[in-house]
């Protein structure tokens, strides 16, 4: 790497051709004085496998954590090395480690300490562990994309939140067979249970599918644990609802949530107001009425609510908020006063209350970077903090609200371009007085289904409905439009004119958040509609339409209406412009990228504004006149095919993983 650095500079330096790689950088960066190195765009967004190995490093990115019940083990999700550590807490240091299934989410600990529940996003699994010998003595299958996970107070039941599949399966835990499986809202992701056990409440994070001018509604699920019976409270102008906690004493409820204004003009960002950041209060006893009060202040924000704690007294609250690296402390009386003093037209009013958290809120706690699950002790003297792109373990002082310890967990201490890129990517410290982060409308580097009024020319024009990031390294141009051909243009000058409002990243923050954006964001495995790389029989006919050149009639399709000129594999996008008669009378006139079709079946709502709530709506409502491919011949049962296959769509990574362990090579390039 050094040879190839310092050969770049000499010719850099002594090479004719100067002039014409000033004009390159220019075009690729929209500016005319970034650094003229090569090293600094080409090096850390490298597909090649040896310089990637070498650039980048191995953290363990602890994600959520379980603290037993004399506070000696805590038990702490890797979500990176697709582990669970064990760490001496009185050692501070991690004693033992252990393999568990792709991409964990969430772990807990039955009352004796005995066993362990590791829930595996990316894997459809749950890995039991027995903590006496630290060894997996069961793997479960679940639903798709389990994380938050709980056992009943009876422990007769484990109940596992699937995030992917927008449910929960029930377990009877004599048997590890799963014997219930309950509805919930879209993307759900948190539970928790009441002190008494006769409730469990599951989180959304993907509000319900609308037109873009109807009222934002989120759904939390609550199950009655005696009968497995579930009611779901609707959540109005808010989402990402992702933990939640009950109080000792049962009567409320805690939810972290956030509530954005993507109604509105982005351009509100200079005056406040584009997302705002809080917790949503569910009282028990007054029929599961719901109030949002704010975490934010008039000048400052914080963004990205994560995990919610509480002492075992119920006297004081605990959020971590992963955009701004602060916990901010929420005294529970305070809000009880708040709510006993308020009538309804006064609670309806706290959600859009800038200012109201100083009546409530008693500190805010700085942590190390991206502080996501929390944990207290069984005594509530201490407060433990997952800083996920910090690989430690953050200790508080419950009562003095100070910093007392932190455990390292033995990542690397050097930080790569690509990690200083995800540091940025999630935090909201480039946004006019912290707004919000890229995380926000790109929750786990994805989107969050909702369509925004984006600032320009002329204001409520041109709904834009946000796409994900997930392994979009190689499909260029950016934007619906296609107006940025790089990263660097759609995270450079745009990105601080348009969206945060403040002077724009430093070059070496461009280069890292381009590098990590390029190649660091994953897509997970297609588990729900392809999870071997084999086609259904449905899927394969899909295939055939899919790629067909005449029509059910026996005429030839033009070659620019198939569908797989636009969308050839294995990225599925052509990267070009294409007119497929979808501008609506608010938009300005313009082609529009072709978007990458990998995982599509997880991205509602479609077309470029979201007018398309499911992946049928865009023939079958929006594409009637086929230029949108032709459609018009094909069967009900046809479609169906096609969109079977559609659903089947995958990242070309796990075909390719598929390959390698084949043919014995997985050691070598993975």
């Amino acid at each position: 790497m050094i040879i190839v650095a310092l050969t770049g500079l000499v010719l850099l330096i002594f090479f004719p051709g100067r002039q014409l790689a000033r004009e390159h950088v220019n075009e690729r960066t929209a500016v005319t004085d970034h650094p003229l190195l090569c090293t600094s765009c080409h090096i850390p967004i490298s597909k090649n496998k040896l310089i990637t190995r070498i650039i980048n490093a191995d953290y363990y990115s602890p994600f959520n954590l379980a603290v037993d019940a004399t506070n000696q083990w805590m038990y702490v999700v890797a979500q990176d090395t697709d582990e669970l550590l064990k760490v001496d807490m009185q050692n501070e240091k991690v004693f033992e480690k252990i393999k568990v299934g792709n991409h964990p989410h969430s772990v807990i600990i039955d009352e004796k300490s005995q066993k362990a529940y590791v829930s595996n996003e990316w894997s459809d699994t749950v890995s039991i562990i027995d903590l006496l010998t630290f060894k997996i003595i069961k793997t479960v299958k679940t639903g798709n994309g389990p994380a938050g996970i709980m056992l009943d107070k009876e422990r007769k039941h484990l109940y596992v939140v699937n995030s992917f599949g927008s449910d929960v399966s029930v377990f009877d835990l004599s048997t590890l067979n799963e014997v219930k499986r309950l509805s919930t809202g879209i993307n759900p992701t948190g539970i928790a249970i009441s002190p008494s056990g006769d409730q469990m409440l599951i989180t959304g994070r993907r509000a319900n599918l609308a037109d873009f001018n109807e009222t934002l509604i989120t759904e939390i699920t609550l199950i009655e644990t005696a009968g497995q019976r579930i009611t779901k409270l609707n959540i109005e102008s808010a989402y990402l609802m992702e933990n939640a906690v009950y109080v000792p004493e049962g009567d409320l409820a805690f939810v972290t949530l956030i509530r954005p204004k993507n109604q509105i003009p982005s351009v509100q960002v200079e005056g406040g107001w584009m997302m705002t950041h809080g917790i949503g209060v569910i009282e028990r006893g007054r029929q599961n009425r719901v109030t949002q009060f704010l975490l934010d202040e008039p000048n400052a924000y914080y963004p990205d609510p994560f995990d919610i704690e509480i002492t075992p007294d119920g006297k004081r609250l605990f959020v971590s908020s992963s955009g701004v690296d602060k916990i901010s402390v929420i005294e529970v009386d305070s809000i009880r006063k708040i709510l006993n003093r308020s009538d309804q037209k006064e609670r309806d009013l706290f959600a859009n209350t800038l200012g109201l958290s100083r009546q409530f809120v008693s500190k805010r706690i700085q942590t190390g970077h991206n502080p996501k699950g929390l944990g207290i002790s069984s005594d509530g003297s201490e407060l433990y903090v997952a800083e996920q792109l910090n690989d430690a373990i953050t200790i508080i002082d419950t009562e003095t609200l100070s910093k007392k310890g932190s455990v390292k967990l033995g990542g690397p201490e050097r930080i790569t371009v690509a990690r200083q890129g995800r540091r940025l990517f999630n935090n909201a410290g480039h946004t006019f007085q912290n707004q919000y982060s890229c995380y926000t409308c790109h929750p786990d580097n994805h989107e969050d289904g909702l369509v925004y009024n984006m600032a320009g020319k002329q204001m409520g024009r041109n709904l834009t409905n946000t796409q994900s990031l997930r392994e979009i390294g190689d499909t260029a141009p950016f934007k619906w439009n296609g107006k940025n051909q790089t990263v660097y243009k759609q995270d450079g000058m745009r990105f601080s004119t348009v969206l945060t409002r403040t002077e724009q990243f430093s070059y070496d923050d461009l280069d890292a958040i381009t590098a990590y954006i390029m190649r660091g964001i994953k897509q997970p495995p297609n588990l729900m509609y392809n999870p071997t790389g084999e086609l259904t029989d449905s899927q394969k006919r899909g295939k055939i339409l899919f790629e067909r050149k005449k029509d059910n009639f026996g005429n030839p399709i033009p070659e620019n209406n198939r569908c797989v000129t636009c969308h050839p594999a294995p990225l599925f996008t052509d990267q070009k412009l294409s007119d497929v008669s979808t501008l609506a009378d608010s938009d300005d006139p313009t082609l529009f990228d072709t978007p990458h079709l990998t995982n599509v079946f997880a991205s509602p709502p479609y077309l470029h504004d979201g007018r398309a709530k499911t992946l049928e709506e865009i023939w079958t409502i929006y594409g009637t006149d086929d230029k949108h491919g032709l459609v018009n011949d094909m069967s009900k049962t046809d479609l169906n095919d096609l969109i079977n296959y559609l659903k089947s769509l995958r990242s070309p990574q796990y075909d390719q993983l598929q390959i390698e362990v084949q043919h014995g090579s997985l050691l070598i390039s993975n």
